[in-house]
């Protein structure tokens, strides 16, 4: 099948995927114990700094030109991300210097994208793919804020932070256009992509069922 052709069947299987790791019922927020605002953020901050770190492992080993700068773009979004999360944070009577969202070491999605190779796939798996699954989980999370009546925090992820996620998102629709254009490379990217959508959905149930945490921003 053509470029286009491809991209169009990725984009429905995802987004059929997404519509089953965000059910309808879920974005009808219940804060229950410590599922709020500042801990979520605090989740956020692990989302945002594995976004940076990943892009920039890829950035330095692409010749594609066009790849590097997308890939630039991203970094710099996700580290201003960190920032504006983290000063949220600190309105919010937390100091995120004291806080090491690394910890306990990378997360399997962050362990799964750091094995592809491949352009397509990274393209594929992290900005088509990845930040997709940002903007359904940014979506939730600022209903999750209206509902808390912390408008600040919502209006930070409405304009800016999903907006963002949401330009990344398009840049690896243009990137996949001119990349998947071989039978092979279609192939390796759907398996990355599948891969991705797998992955944040494992993640997502084990969070609910092992610390009761649901609407966590980001990827």
């Amino acid at each position: 099948m053509t470029a286009q052709e491809f991209v169009r069947q990725l984009d429905g299987d995802n987004q059929r995927r997404l519509s089953l790791l965000a059910p309808a019922d879920t974005l009808k927020p219940e804060v229950e114990g410590d599922l709020n605002v500042l801990n979520l953020l605090k989740v956020a901050l692990r989302n945002e700094i594995e976004a940076t770190e990943i892009a920039a492992r890829w950035l330095v080993t692409t010749d594609d030109v066009d790849v590097k700068l997308a890939l630039a773009r991203q970094v710099g979004d996700e580290a201003k991300h960190y920032r504006m999360i983290a000063d949220r944070l600190r309105a919010l009577g937390f100091d995120a210097k004291s806080f090491d969202p690394l910890a306990k070491g990378y997360g399997p999605l962050f362990q799964y994208l750091d094995t592809l190779t491949t352009t397509v796939e990274r393209v594929a798996a992290g900005q088509f793919t990845r930040e997709a699954i940002a903007v359904v989980k940014n979506r939730q999370f600022i209903e999750f804020c209206e509902h808390a009546r912390d408008r600040e925090t919502a209006a930070m992820y409405r304009d800016v932070i999903e907006p963002d996620e949401r330009y990344h998102h398009e840049l690896g629709r243009t990137l996949l256009l001119r990349l998947a254009t071989t039978q092979e490379a279609q192939e390796a990217a759907m398996r990355a992509a599948r891969k991705t959508l797998e992955l944040a959905d494992e993640l997502q149930k084990k969070a609910l069922a092992t610390a009761g945490i649901h609407h966590a921003p980001g990827c």
